[in-house]
C-alpha cells in the first residue's frame, strides 16, 4: 500500500553525512545523470525580462524582489541569501500572492511540467484500466532520463504508472499514458489547450514530461496555477503526497517442470520493488527534515532548468503554495528545498501582516477567449487591488490546526477558489482523505542509501 508523509520529524543527521552520496555506484549515477550535460558552468547568469506579463497584478511582471509589509505590522524579513532565479509564496485559498520575485520569468521547467500533464490527462482514464506496453510507447525519450522501470510487454494498471510518474518522475510512465491518450503530439496539444484555459499564459509544453526542450517554458507564477488545479483532484492529491509504494516487475517465470504461478486474482505472479518519491520535503534527505504539513507537489532537475519545485503546507489552517525555479546556493540539489523551505516559513509567519502584490486568477470562462478579467497582460491595474483580493478570500474559514500532523485534515477547510471568471464561486478543497494514510510515514522510516539524488 502506498503510504503518505508525517510531520514527525526525524532527528536532523549532520549535513556532513550528505558526502555519502558521492560514494553510489558508477550504475546509479548513470541512472540520474542530468540532461544535456552543461560545460559552460562560467556563463554569467541570465538576467530577467524588464517586461514581463502583468497578470495577476502589474507588481507580478516587475523584475526582482516583490513585497509590501502593513505599516505597524510584524512582518519578518524575507529570508536572506535566496538565489532563486524566481519565486513566488501564495495563499492557496484566497489566491494572494504574499511575495513574489520575478514571478513572471519564462524558464525551463523541468518535470515540474508533469503537473501540467498530470493535470490534463489524469482525469481520463479510470486507475484500475490496465494497459501492455508496446515497443513504440518508450522511444522518444530524452537521453539520461529519470525511469521507474515500465518494460515493453508487460501490464499495468494506470494507477501503477501514475505513481510511477509523481513518485519516480519516470519519462517511461508518462510516455506510455501518453501513448493511451493518443500519443505525444496530441498530449502536448491537449497539455497547452490546458494550460491557455487555466490562464498559465507564460507556458508552453514540447514534451509531456519536462524534459529539455527548445521553446519549452513556464514561470513560478503559472507552475503555481496548476498545482492549484491539479490539487483540487483526489488522485492528483493523493499521488502528489504519496511517500512510496510498491511497483509491479517482471512476470515470475515458472522453473522447469513447474505451472505458472497466480495470484490471487487469478493473474501471473509478478516481482514487485518500492518505488520512493523524489520530493524531499516530503521524504527528507541527509541534512534535510521533511517539512511539517507538506502535502505535495512535485520537484524537477535537468542542466538548463536547474533545480524546479513546487509544493503546499499547511500550518494552522492556512494553506500556502510556493514554487522555486533554478537556485544557484544550496547544498547541491538540496538547495531547491531549502529555499523552499524558507520561503514557507516565511509565509507562514508574516501572511497577516503583508498586503498582497498580486493575486492567482482563477481559469478562463471557456468562452472568453482565453481571458476571465483581473488583470491580463498589459492591464495596469492588474485587478489586484487588495480590496478586491481581500473580498474574494473572504468566505473562506480556516479550521483549527491541531498540529502538524494533521495538516490534511485541517486543509479540508481550505476553499481553493478556481471559479470560472471571478472568485465568486467557491470550490472546497477536500484533502482531508489523505489524513489517514499519514500514520504510514513513521514506520516507512528513512530513505535507502541509493534514494538520495535528484530526478529529472
Amino acid at each position: 500500500m502506498p503510504t503518505t508523509s508525517s510531520a514527525v520529524r526525524r532527528p536532523r543527521r549532520a549535513l556532513a553525512l550528505a558526502g555519502a552520496t558521492a560514494f553510489l555506484t558508477p550504475l546509479l549515477l548513470t541512472s540520474v545523470a542530468p540532461a544535456h550535460a552543461d560545460d559552460k558552468d562560467d556563463e554569467p547568469a541570465p538576467k530577467p525580462p524588464a517586461n514581463m506579463s502583468t497578470l495577476g497584478g502589474a507588481r507580478l511582471g516587475a523584475p526582482g524582489t516583490q513585497v509590501d509589509p502593513r505599516p505597524g505590522g510584524k512582518a519578518p524579513a524575507l529570508p536572506k541569501k535566496l538565489t532563486a532565479r524566481s519565486w513566488i509564496v501564495s495563499d492557496a485559498e484566497t489566491g494572494h500572492v504574499l511575495a513574489s520575485h520575478n514571478a513572471h520569468w519564462r524558464l525551463p521547467p523541468a518535470s515540474t511540467l508533469k503537473m501540467l500533464f498530470a493535470d490534463t490527462v489524469l482525469p481520463k482514464f479510470p486507475k484500475d484500466r490496465e494497459y501492455e506496453v508496446k515497443r513504440t510507447d518508450l522511444e522518444g525519450m530524452g537521453e539520461g532520463s529519470s525511469l521507474v522501470g515500465v518494460k515493453e510487454g508487460q501490464t499495468y494498471s494506470v494507477g501503477d504508472l501514475w505513481l510511477g510518474v509523481f513518485l519516480r518522475s519516470g519519462n517511461d510512465a508518462v510516455h506510455t499514458l501518453a501513448a493511451m491518450n493518443g500519443g505525444v503530439e496530441k498530449t502536448v496539444r491537449e497539455m497547452n489547450a490546458h494550460a491557455e484555459q487555466l490562464r498559465a499564459q507564460d507556458t508552453h509544453a514540447v514534451s509531456p514530461d519536462g524534459y529539455d526542450r527548445a521553446g519549452q517554458v513556464s514561470s513560478a507564477y503559472d507552475l503555481t496555477l496548476i498545482a492549484r488545479s491539479g490539487m483540487l483532484k483526489k488522485d492528483f492529491r493523493d499521488y502528489a503526497a504519496t511517500v512510496r509504494a510498491k511497483f509491479p516487475g517482471e512476470v515470475k517465470k515458472p522453473k522447469k517442470g513447474e505451472k505458472q504461478k497466480k495470484d490471487a486474482d487469478g493473474k501471473p505472479e509478478r516481482e514487485t520493488f518500492e518505488i520512493q518519491n523524489t520530493n524531499r520535503l516530503l521524504t527528507g534527505d541527509f541534512g534535510l527534515d521533511p517539512y511539517p504539513g507538506i502535502a505535495g507537489v512535485k520537484n524537477g532537475s535537468t542542466t538548463k532548468a536547474g533545480n524546479t519545485f513546487t509544493g503546499v503546507a499547511e500550518r494552522d489552517g492556512r494553506v500556502l503554495l510556493v514554487t522555486v525555479m533554478h537556485p544557484e546556493g544550496g547544498a547541491g540539489h538540496l538547495g531547491v528545498y531549502e529555499e523552499t523551505a524558507k520561503l514557507f516559513d516565511w509565509g507562514f509567519a508574516a501572511a497577516d501582516d503583508v498586503r498582497p502584490v498580486g493575486e492567482l486568477v482563477p481559469p478562463a470562462d471557456p468562452g472568453s477567449g482565453g481571458d476571465a478579467g483581473g488583470g491580463g497582460n498589459g492591464d495596469p491595474k492588474g485587478g489586484a487591488d487588495e480590496a478586491s483580493l481581500t473580498s474574494a478570500g473572504a468566505s473562506g474559514d480556516h479550521s483549527s490546526g491541531g498540529g502538524a500532523g494533521t495538516a490534511f485534515a485541517v486543509t479540508a477547510g481550505c476553499l481553493a477558489v478556481l471559479a470560472l471568471g471571478a472568485y465568486g464561486v467557491h470550490r472546497r478543497w477536500p484533502l482531508p482523505d489523505l489524513g489517514r494514510m499519514r500514520r504510514h510515514q513513521q514506520a516507512a522510516g528513512p530513505r535507502p542509501e541509493g534514494d538520495r539524488t535528484p530526478e529529472k
